[in-house]
């Protein structure tokens, strides 16, 4: 998986969802890259002293394409993160690095293991699972 969390303070916390919020509504606003308009920020990390912020992303596309949305939000992160200064109230605004977060991808793929287990397990029984339920045992 993509992340693990780090043992954070609250303030972190309640500075990353801001971040969150406010990039999710910059990268739509300021940077205007219809390709960008389909991401979607999974999480934020920030560092305990919130000099870092980690944004973790999702987005649709092949692996190559993803990589290079990636790196055009790494580009921009300088912008961002001074649109965030103008928004936000803290002394200093973290410095920003996008990752991709492949939560979902790992989900699916899980998913789709359970339920090819429980159709080769089904499929292993030689009678209908209802009918072992109403059948009488004695």
């Amino acid at each position: 998986m993509a992340r693990s969390a780090p043992p954070s303070s609250p303030r972190a916390r309640r500075v990353g969802e801001q971040i969150r919020r406010d990039l999710a509504e910059l990268i739509r606003g300021e940077l205007r890259d219809p390709r960008l308009t389909l991401v979607s920020l999974t999480g934020v990390e920030v560092s305990r002293d919130l000099a870092y912020a980690r944004i973790y992303v999702t987005l649709l596309g092949d692996p190559a394409e993803r990589s290079a949305r990636v790196a055009e939000l790494n580009r921009a992160a300088p912008l961002l993160r001074r649109e965030l200064g103008r928004r936000m109230h803290i002394r200093t605004v973290p410095k920003l690095e996008f990752r991709y977060d492949d939560v979902v991808e790992y989900g699916a793929r899980l998913s789709a293991l359970i339920d090819a287990a429980v159709a080769t397990d089904a499929s292993r029984r030689p009678d209908d699972p209802e009918s072992a339920d109403t059948e009488d045992p004695g």
